[in-house]
């Protein structure tokens, strides 16, 4: 009974996410909204990207949002932003009280998930193994060239010619894309997240 309560509460949630891979891929979606407050995971067994950058931002959630928190609604991130990016086994879920909204695609070796100019708001970053190639650490956020956004004046920040994550995950707020390619896209509910 409580998994149909929680799946009936999570019907919003799934149109929502549907709605917004749809804009996503469309690129009608602005790099600046106000963030649900609510983090999703998303997981891969590799990433690929050419025009890596990497510097700390702020996200809010809408005035008055029952998630704002003891913050005020502000949240901490590493942003990540990536020109063009290949994943391999992407999952994403987010929890919705007592089950997860789960969104998978890209398992197949021919077919990888694709984005351009992907920006990721996150609070933590894990991978197996990480490599960059023309790595430059510790400049100036706001004269990057490399990624397809440059961070605020006086931000620290780094950017590489290349990425390379294995067996990565990471805890996000906010994702944004120009164009994303899932191939055989499932979404579902499930009993566990990514």
């Amino acid at each position: 009974m409580r998994y149909r309560r929680a799946a009936l509460m999570g019907v919003p949630a799934a149109v929502a996410a549907a709605a917004l891979v749809v804009l996503t891929a469309q690129g009608a979606i602005a790099a600046q909204f106000a963030i649900s407050g609510m983090p999703f995971v998303v997981s891969g067994t590799s990433l690929k990207g050419t025009g890596f950058g990497q510097f700390g931002g702020l996200d809010h959630t809408a005035p008055g949002s029952p998630d704002a928190g003891d913050t005020g609604g502000q949240k901490l991130v590493i942003v990540t932003a990536i020109r063009h990016a290949e994943i391999a086994d992407l999952c994403q879920s987010v929890s919705l009280g007592g089950t997860y909204l789960r969104i998978s695609a890209g398992s197949d070796p021919k077919k990888r998930v694709r984005a351009d100019a992907l920006t990721t708001d996150s609070t933590e970053i894990a991978a197996k193994a990480a490599s960059f190639d023309g790595i430059e650490i510790g400049g100036d956020a706001s004269t990057f060239d490399k990624p397809p956004v440059k961070g605020p004046l006086g931000m620290f920040g780094q950017q590489a010619d290349t990425v390379s994550l294995q067996t990565f995950r990471q805890t996000n707020y906010a994702t944004t894309a120009s164009r994303f390619t899932l191939p055989d896209l499932h979404m579902s509910f499930a009993q566990k997240g990514c």
